[in-house]
């Protein structure tokens, strides 16, 4: 079981690394893959050193599941190139999530549309992934038809230089910028670009991706905001049900949904926070209430670290997939 890693150097190639660690999946080879810069440096995976090769060397050695976390172009170039090795390709960048001949996988949703011919897996954006997490069991049961969310992003959802520029404002010291404006102290209603519809592309994933995954009648309203925070992302979610639902019973549901972990007592001000979810894989859940606007809606919080179920996590768990059931 040859495991390619393309991106290997990154802030989410990092945190791939170490759920590859912890998760001991049957790897007999791990191969490295980083830019040409990265070409012939050295890194640890499992106590044994692993010198980085360039991506045109790792299609030649053909493994079987090749992981990308390196940009969108990348994968476009480089991920069908694999696919002719026979290599499954699983893809934490944009360019394949809305390609009509490609599934868009979250295993405890919808691993099982998965069969042998899928070659290249597109994994979901950090915070779609989150609110389908909780969306999923709850469609079953009462049938969700439209969600207004609004999300609270982490920096690190931009990548390494959005951290250090929040590090560097926090300490007063000039340097790169990647956002428009300053992030530390701030908000900024805007992540990724705009479109011409005057959404940001990180919104419309949230319509989009909701859609291919979970139900195309699920009508999705979305405001993404970055701010702050380096543990992880969280959204303020305000669900429509066709039906009419029971809060108790949606607690209970959620308690026994894989991967969920329901924080919700206000009387001891527990609720889920990005500073407690950094480094975890789970999803987590709290300040569950009714709408009293509205009978069939209910308001809830998401949190999850968007580096762990958000990107690494959720990819690994693809792969954990594809070689029980393929191999």
């Amino acid at each position: 079981m040859k495991i390619a890693l393309i991106g290997a150097t990154g802030l989410v190639g990092r945190v791939m690394l170490k759920v590859l660690e912890e998760r001991n999946l049957p790897i007999t080879e791990f191969i490295p893959v980083a830019s040409n810069k990265s070409v012939g440096k050295e890194i640890i995976f499992i106590n044994k050193i692993h010198k980085i090769i360039n991506i045109e060397t790792a299609v030649q050695l053909a493994p079987e599941i090749a992981i990308f976390s390196a940009g969108s172009e990348l994968s476009l170039q480089f991920a069908p190139e694999f696919e002719k090795k026979g290599t499954y390709v699983i893809d934490n960048s944009s360019a394949w999530r809305m390609d009509k001949s490609k599934k868009l996988i979250i295993p405890e949703i919808n691993a099982e549309i998965l069969d042998k011919t899928d070659k290249i897996i597109a994994n979901p954006n950090c915070s779609t992934i989150q609110m389908l997490m909780v969306l999923a069991p709850l469609h079953k049961q009462y049938t969700v038809k439209r969600v207004i969310v609004s999300t609270y992003q982490s920096v690190t959802g931009t990548g390494v230089k959005a951290l250090k520029q929040l590090e560097n404002e926090e300490k007063n010291i000039a340097g790169e910028t990647v956002y428009p404006y300053q992030i530390y102290r701030n908000c900024l209603a805007q992540c990724d670009a705009f479109t011409e519809n005057g959404y940001t592309k990180e919104e419309m994933k949230l319509v989009n991706e909701t859609k291919k995954i979970l139900d195309s009648k699920i009508n999705v309203s979305a405001t993404a905001v970055r701010v702050p925070v380096t543990g992880g992302h969280s959204e303020s979610v305000n669900i429509e049900f066709e039906s009419e639902f029971e809060l108790s019973e949606v607690r209970k549901i959620l308690e026994e949904s894989p991967g969920i972990i329901v924080q919700d007592d206000i009387n001891n001000s527990i609720y889920p926070m990005p500073i407690s979810s950094e480094g975890k894989n789970e999803v987590f859940v709290g300040r569950i209430r009714r709408d009293f606007s509205n009978p069939k809606s209910l308001n809830l919080w998401i949190v999850s670290d968007n580096l762990r179920k958000g990107a690494a996590t959720n990819a690994i768990q693809i792969a954990e997939y594809v070689i029980r059931k393929f191999f």
